[in-house]
């Protein structure tokens, strides 16, 4: 029994709304990746990180998140309303609500400022001075200080961080705590801790400690230095502190002992600047932040990542007011969405924007749509963020600063690691080694995790700093160099991918050209997956043809271009394949690259065929064949092939005959299994189709043994379903049903849903013929469904034709001639003379079963003259 779930509103606290929330995505049945595309196509933005995030924290996620995802798991816009008003009541009432925990003074004035550092460097006790109070301690007065900067006037969001800290450090334990703060430059971890401190002051009685240690300046703080600032603070005359680090050390230990008090160490380097200002006092407890993420300094972690486009919202109006915000809210979207959502870009945008009241918001957000200008606009008085990224980019080393500027050459938001492998000219264990440095100082981060390992993304700003430093730092024969590298791996690996795969029967391998390669154990590796890998690499892909299109090589762009052509096909993306590759055909004309126009002809003819467009098709094939003189059997062999598959389509049964023949020898001389079993197969469906059956399943019989011995699965998918034709003609639907789930079950395993949606259809098809109408009828919806998804005219008409032979055989007249009038129109349309006179046949048969004779004689008529070939079809 299927208990439905309380609605939103029966949320008392943000743990039990968020508890609803993943109840309701447990309750849709949907991965985050099924929710994230989900949200895509509604016109949300939801990705798997913020989402996983949401639903695995104790605070109230955005209004923005709460919306998307109850959109994307199928909530009505009603439903959408009741989360997010009870979401925002629930966010009212915990702000509205008394702090139950003694540190918690000021709960509501939660949220993130820039970084409060300046680039010019500051002394290290600046912030210790002489200035603090004094209390009664036990027997003698001890000074209490409270070094902390003043809590942050301009603080938006981070509730569920804050919340954290303070659980943390809220309490005593048996023993020091430690908590450090890591992220990018500019995320806000200074006023984070400070406000953190100043939160949790209560609960340190005995008084705050806060330096600066300006671990990535040119003048970083000494532990030394530093610790006879404290104990100055602490109580210790200037004259008695002591000269070694090791008595000052000592003494700093003794003194914090017996307290309660907190520490906070901002802007730390590594864990050496940190380890002798630890307080060993079981009482005391220190905050740490840092760049790098400290990973040889125990303590607990809490990473602080960029705002999310409602939290970095809140704070450009809390900067400047809700009636400007307002007044231009797609421009103020547009600000926060340039800066990324990074804290310190978002203020300095917003101070220069608070500073001229004058300004249009609309100015600042062309300005830094300009990548050329981006960097130069976030700057306001001494704060700019180019100074704030350049103190991490100094500080990094020669090998990371390279990869930095190697990785911001890359297209594309995200990479993986074999990508960096290539740019720099190494193997892949060290490209990951260095990779994990940069992720060490929060350089790069892991953007997913997937299939076939991490992908990693570069902070647009940080790529920016990135690309001005390789402009300046590498020699422009370098970056070509690298770049070129980079279409080279693409290429290898997409090769190796479909020959993996077994997928490839054009002819059109690019393993020929010299390329750039992984070693085999590394290519091995990428590829453990090789589907997976192609659909988490495919936007990559692309992005690097287009780029190597905007350059000088137009070869190896076209040929990247032409290796992704059955990735593309197996993965159905027909959009991609065809802007991509109608690109490459018109830089290769222009640069004469007759070589790669005549692969790019082939591929596009196999396209513009599966989208049933069949005189473009032709035209392709007839280039391809023009311009492959002097080529190979192999490329002759492919096109030719493809263009006896379009006279089959046609009706033109023996130009089809007379080119699949050809292609036949050419493979067979070329020992192209693959393409050879496809022009045999070509061969037994016109015998099939003008009814030579036994000689049909001959030759797919053959054409299954053959692709079984050479791995080719395709070629086995087809023939199964081939073979499933022949039975249904037969009349064997129980042997029809079993080649057609074989073929289904492979094509799926392939990644192929367009031929495995041609098995479902005909499935469906035998399954309604054995009378079971309710699954053949759903088989068939579905078909109908992908079909009109892959805008696939010819694969819609043959089902709208099952369809109506189904209402035929459950005596339904109406409903048959419908549907067989439907696929009469597609087929007449993509000008399939076959298909179109079996069609008609079935609609012969409906305006019979309905009384109609007239109709029906018309009808037959319309399909005998379908049957007759045309002139020049080779009678």
């Amino acid at each position: 029994m299927t208990t439905s779930l309380p609605g939103p509103g029966a949320a008392r606290t943000a743990a039990e709304f968020v508890a609803l929330l993943r109840a309701m995505k447990t309750r849709s049945g949907l991965s985050y990746r099924a929710l994230e595309r989900r949200a895509r196509r509604a016109g949300d933005q939801l990705p798997t990180s913020t989402l996983s995030g949401a639903l695995n924290r104790l605070s109230l996620p955005s209004e923005d998140v709460v919306a998307a995802l109850v959109r994307a798991c199928g909530g009505s816009p009603q439903t959408v309303r009741e989360w997010v008003e009870a979401r925002h009541a629930l966010a009212l009432r915990e702000q509205a609500a008394p702090a139950t925990d003694p540190s918690a003074t000021n709960p509501s004035a939660t949220g993130t400022a820039p970084d409060a550092q300046a680039p010019a460097p500051e002394r290290a006790d600046a912030t210790t001075g002489d200035g603090h109070q004094y209390g009664e301690g036990p027997g003698a007065r001890q000074p209490v200080p409270c070094l902390l900067p003043p809590d942050p006037p301009l603080f938006v969001g981070r509730e569920a961080e804050l919340a954290e800290a303070r659980r943390l450090l809220g309490r005593e334990g048996p023993g020091p705590a430690t908590l450090l703060v890591t992220g990018p430059a500019g995320v806000g971890k200074t006023a984070f801790a400070v406000r953190a401190g100043h939160l949790l002051a209560p609960r340190f009685p005995d008084g705050q400690l806060y330096v600066d240690l300006r671990g990535f300046g040119e003048d970083p703080a000494e532990p030394f230095t530093v610790l006879g600032a404290f104990l100055r603070a602490l109580g210790v005359r200037g004259g008695t502190v002591p000269a070694e680090l090791t008595d000052r050390i000592d003494l700093y230990r003794s003194l914090m002992a017996p307290r309660q008090m907190l520490v906070v160490l901002d802007n730390a380097a590594d864990a050496l600047q940190v380890r002798d200002l630890l307080p060993s006092g079981p009482h005391c407890a220190t905050v740490v932040t840092s760049r790098t993420t400290l990973a040889d300094l125990g303590g607990r972690r809490l990473p602080l990542d960029v705002l999310d486009s409602a939290t970095g919202l809140a704070l450009l109006r809390e900067m400047l007011g809700p009636d400007r915000t307002a007044a231009d809210h797609d421009s103020a979207r547009s600000i926060v969405e340039t800066c990324e959502g990074l804290p310190l870009a978002v203020w300095v945008a917003g101070a220069r924007l608070a500073a001229r009241p004058h300004w249009p918001l609309a100015r600042v957000a062309r300005a830094l749509a300009d990548e050329q200008r981006k960097l130069d606009e976030l700057a306001v008085g001494h704060i700019a963020v180019r100074a704030s990224l350049e103190l991490t980019y100094r500080g990094m080393t020669p090998a990371t600063r390279h990869a930095l500027r190697m990785l911001a050459l890359l297209p594309g938001p995200d990479f993986a690691a074999w990508a960096l492998a290539a740019s720099l000219d190494t193997g892949l264990a060290d490209a990951e080694a260095v990779l994990d440095d940069l992720i060490e100082v929060h350089v790069v981060e892991i953007a997913s995790a997937g299939a076939t390992g991490f992908r990693y993304r570069l902070h647009d700003l940080v790529r920016l700093l990135g690309r001005e430093r390789a402009e300046r730092e590498v020699p422009r024969e370098d970056r070509t160099a690298a770049l070129t590298r980079l279409v080279g791996a693409s290429l290898h690996l997409a090769d190796f991918a479909a020959e993996t795969l077994s997928v490839d029967f054009l002819g059109i391998s690019q393993t020929d050209l010299a390329v750039w390669r992984l070693s085999p154990t590394d290519a091995d590796q990428v590829l453990a997956e090789p589907l997976a890998w192609f659909n988490d690499e495919r936007r990559f892909l692309i992005d690097v043809v287009d780029q190597a299109l905007d350059g000088t090589d137009v070869a190896a762009a076209a040929g990247l271009a032409t290796a992704l052509t059955t990735l593309f096909q197996v993965g159905s993306h027909f959009d991609d394949w065809e802007r991509l590759q109608g690109r490459a055909l018109k830089a290769a004309l222009r640069a004469d690259d007759q070589r790669s126009a005549t692969k790019l002809h082939r591929c596009l003819g196999e396209l513009t065929t599966i989208l049933d467009r069949y005189p473009e098709a032709l035209e392709h094939f007839r280039q391809a064949l023009l311009l492959a003189e002097g080529e190979g059997p192999a490329y002759r062999a492919s096109a030719t092939a493809g263009l006896a598959y379009v006279h089959r389509l046609l009706g033109q049964y023996d130009l089809a005959v007379r080119h699949f023949g050809q292609a036949s020898e050419l493979a067979r001389s070329a020992g192209n299994v693959n393409c050879l079993v496809y022009a045999t197969n070509g061969i037994g469906v016109i015998d099939l189709e003008q009814g030579r059956v036994e000689a049909a399943m001959a030759r797919f019989t053959e054409c299954l043994r053959v692709s079984r011995e050479a791995g080719y699965r395709p070629g086995e998918a087809q023939a199964l379903r081939c073979l499933g034709q022949s039975h249904r003609e037969r009349g064997d639907y129980p042997a029809a049903a079993d080649c057609f789930r074989q073929a289904a079950s492979i094509s799926e395993d392939l990644g192929d849903r367009l031929g495995a949606t041609h098995a479902t259809c005909w499935l469906g098809d035998v399954l309604e013929r054995q009378g079971a109408h309710a699954e053949g009828r759903r088989l068939l919806a579905r078909s109908l469904w992908a079909y009109r998804e892959f805008g696939n005219l010819w694969g819609e008409a043959a089902t709208l034709y099952a369809l109506a032979e189904a209402q035929l055989a459950a005596g339904r007249p109406d409903p048959a001639r419908r549907r067989a009038e439907a696929a009469v129109g597609l087929w007449r349309r993509i000008g399939s003379r076959t298909w179109l006179a079996v069609g008609l046949d079935t609609l012969a048969k409906a305006h019979a079963l309905a009384g109609d004779p007239d109709a029906a004689a018309l009808a037959r008529h319309e399909a005998a003259a379908a049957r007759t070939p045309q002139d020049g079809a080779g009678r």
